[in-house]
């Protein structure tokens, strides 16, 4: 599977995603700009030791990551989605893109998806969004629960 965060703002956050992609098999694809440098003391704290083992590529824009095409189907969270990530059937070598922590994926990317590719994660109405590692977490282990956690 493939992990992309887009324009992704918060360290912590995309330490955390780092782990979670190494201890996944998953790789993880930053679209810039982002929110800090890679070297930056959070993200290598809630990294560890896994951001060595976690495969990583960095892309100057969302049109360079998908020119590059190492995907087979792209799907964007939203807030905004009437499907759940639950009902999607997922296949390795899929992309789950998440929007930038503060903001969420713009208009332009979820507007050229068809409905079957904006997903979102059930909340309680009076919920605005999920921590952005904790969604990731959510919608990788789904994906990889459906291939057998091979």
């Amino acid at each position: 599977m493939n992990i992309v965060l887009f324009e992704p703002e918060i360290p912590p956050n995309t330490g955390n995603i780092m782990r979670l992609a190494a201890n996944t098999g998953c790789r993880l694809h930053l679209i810039e700009p982002l929110g800090f440098e890679l070297e930056d003391k959070q993200l290598r704290r809630a990294g560890l030791d896994y951001r060595e083992w976690a495969e990583t590529s960095r892309y100057r824009s969302l049109d360079d990551f998908i020119k590059n095409k190492e995907f087979n189907n792209l799907y964007a969270f939203t807030t905004k989605a009437t499907k759940t990530y639950s009902d999607a059937v997922f296949s390795p070598g899929d992309a789950l893109m998440f929007g930038p922590e503060s903001r969420g994926l713009p208009a332009e990317i979820l507007n050229s998806l068809d409905g079957d590719h904006k997903l979102r994660i059930p909340m309680a109405s009076t919920s605005r969004s999920l921590n952005l590692s904790n969604a990731v977490a959510i919608v990788v282990y789904e994906a990889w629960r459906q291939q057998g956690f091979g």
